[in-house]
């Protein structure tokens, strides 16, 4: 071992990394503290941990990993026991066959090498990562599931007075949610669920546990599995964060509070609701400062994105978006206002919740109990002299009525539908008790929308789908169009998707569509009509990303089957 040191001194000597007077000084430091050479050297300044990493790796031709830019599978970390990584300062990173690589503050220790390999059963590949990288990983992986497993582990479920099943008294959920263990352990769950880029969190009461589960780009998946004796307390202090009465359990209550992580606000919004093991809730969570209001960095073609830039500049007229829930819509809308938003225009919304801040914008939040509903906002708001509106959701024909004589006055407005197609706002509108030639005068366009999720660009690879995939999609099979997928990697949690962006039907009404619209035609008809004038639907623009290489075509078929 200190010939290995003493020749990764004469090695820094020879390249002019150290000079002479600092390698005398750390080995005399080293002789008498014991301490390793690398670590003296780099405490006293003399060279840094990220010039000495790099210089390790490179000279011991082993890979050089950036902790720091580098997400690991919770899986890959449990293959590693957490004394172990901390004795020897290690990380694994990835699992290839019987081979794990393992990123290493000191990757030329022989000793830990043959340890892990021992422990662990693997073929150890040491990689060179800094001593601060490591660290931080160590507590971010270990700490973090580490944290979970203690804070259960020191809970004292006699001293707090907890059993399974039993209905406590309004003090008795009141002191328990207080308990440090619980507060910490709430409050994990909502760090945790932020750092995968989860959008909700699932707390399931079962028969006999708890299961928390993300949504992560649009899929649910399974987190932790918690001590059902816990349910009260955990459900009581997200209650008492969110201003619920915490003794009602029997009927759905919902509410909102924030956090501060760092430098980040988070809104959280919780709906709760009874079922037979118990209260079911669900956390959704937004993060202002990850919000993207550009139109340019939704996903739209270059061809679509024209088009609907100059519908949103018309003088008045209403604009819909239209889509399930979770397909985008509010970012959408958003990113539409930020494009028009002018010192020149007074732009009023009302929003049920306002998500995002815009400034220049006049934003008013839905209040029922204050008798501030979309339609009686609206009808305010037509009092403020506004040139653009927005309405978070067309809710009912109230809503809608006066949504169009909006439009027909001169005023731009916006707003959302649930429809899973562009013509199938038409029918809707119709369904809410709306004349058609009302509909025909006032509509500009109908935006419809679904939020697909990305190829994994770290494990993209091509690959040959089957016939059947092809058929139901409508692509013949033939050489030509190449097909990608992601197999599946640490930095997307072995599912081949990061991140998700949106595949667009835009529909414009022209003199043909306002007739059809004017003459009751039924959606299909309609449909038929605007594809024939040039719309793409939410398919095309699908197939039209698969063969960028941008998605996959079970992505596409999973969010378009109703075509």
């Amino acid at each position: 071992m200190a010939k290995q040191k003493k020749s990764l001194g004469e090695t820094l000597l020879e390249i002019g990394l150290l000079t002479l007077q600092q390698a005398k000084e750390a080995q005399a430091i080293e002789q008498d503290t014991k301490q390793p050479f690398r670590k003296i050297i780099v405490q006293k300044g003399f060279i840094s941990d990220e010039d000495l990493v790099s210089f390790i790796a490179s000279n011991m031709n082993l890979p050089r990993i950036e902790l720091d830019n580098y997400i690991i599978d919770p899986g890959i970390i449990e293959l590693v026991p957490e004394d172990l990584a901390r004795k020897h300062q290690i990380i694994p990173v990835l699992k290839i066959g019987n081979s794990l690589t393992c990123a290493m503050y000191d990757p030329l220790n022989i000793f830990a090498i043959d340890e892990l390999r021992h422990k662990t059963g693997f073929d150890i590949e040491p990689a060179a990562a800094t001593e601060r990288e490591i660290k931080k990983a160590l507590d971010e992986h270990y700490g973090a599931r580490g944290s979970i497993e203690d804070i259960l582990k020191n809970i004292d479920q006699e001293r707090l007075g907890l059993k399974e099943g039993e209905e406590l008294e309004l003090k008795k959920l009141q002191e328990i949610s207080g308990e440090p263990p619980v507060v910490r352990l709430v409050n994990l769950t909502i760090v945790s669920a932020l750092a995968d880029a989860a959008s909700d969190i699932h707390i399931e009461p079962e028969e006999e546990a708890i299961k928390v589960r993300y949504r992560i780009d649009g899929i649910l998946r399974d987190r932790t599995v918690l001590p059902k004796y816990l349910q009260s307390a955990i459900i009581s202090r997200l209650k008492i964060l969110s201003n619920l009465n915490i003794a009602e359990r029997r009927s759905p209550q919902d509410g909102r509070f924030q956090m501060k992580m760092e430098s980040r606000s988070i809104d959280i919004r919780v709906s709760i609701v009874p079922t037979i093991y118990g209260e079911n809730m669900v956390l959704r969570l937004l993060d202002r400062s990850s919000a993207v209001l550009s139109l340019t960095k939704l996903g739209f073609s270059k061809e679509v994105l024209e088009k609907y830039q100059k519908l949103i500049h018309r003088p008045y007229g209403i604009v819909l978006v239209c889509g399930p829930t979770g397909s985008g819509k509010t970012t959408t809308l958003y990113a539409s206002l930020n494009t028009i938003n002018s010192k020149e225009k007074n732009i009023i919304t009302i929003e049920d919740p306002v998500e995002y801040h815009l400034g220049g914008i006049s934003q008013i939040q839905l209040d029922p109990k204050a008798n501030v509903t979309f339609a009686n906002g609206l009808r305010s708001i037509l009092r403020q002299d506004p040139d653009i509106i927005m309405v978070g959701e067309i809710r009912d024909s109230e809503t809608a009525e006066i949504a169009i004589q909006a439009a027909l006055t001169g005023h731009l407005v916006f707003s959302t539908l649930h429809t899973n197609d562009a013509a199938g706002a038409v029918t809707r509108l119709i369904d809410m008790g709306i004349e058609p030639f009302l509909i025909s005068s006032s509509l500009a366009g109908v935006l419809a929308e679904r939020l697909v999720r990305s190829i994994c660009p770290d494990c993209k690879e091509e690959y040959a789908p089957t016939n059947e995939v092809l058929k139901d999609i409508g692509i013949a099979p033939g050489p030509g169009i190449k097909f990608y997928r992601g197999r599946g990697c640490p930095k997307c949690l072995q599912s081949g998707y990061k991140g998700r962006i949106g595949i667009f039907e835009l529909m414009l009404i022209d003199d043909k569509a306002r007739g059809l619209i004017t003459g009751k035609a039924s959606r299909e008809e309609l449909k038929k009509q605007v594809q024939a004038s040039g719309m793409l639907t939410l398919k095309d623009d699908g197939l039209q990303k698969v063969k960028q290489g941008i998605t996959t075509v079970e992505e596409i078929l999973r969010l378009t089957q109703e075509e």
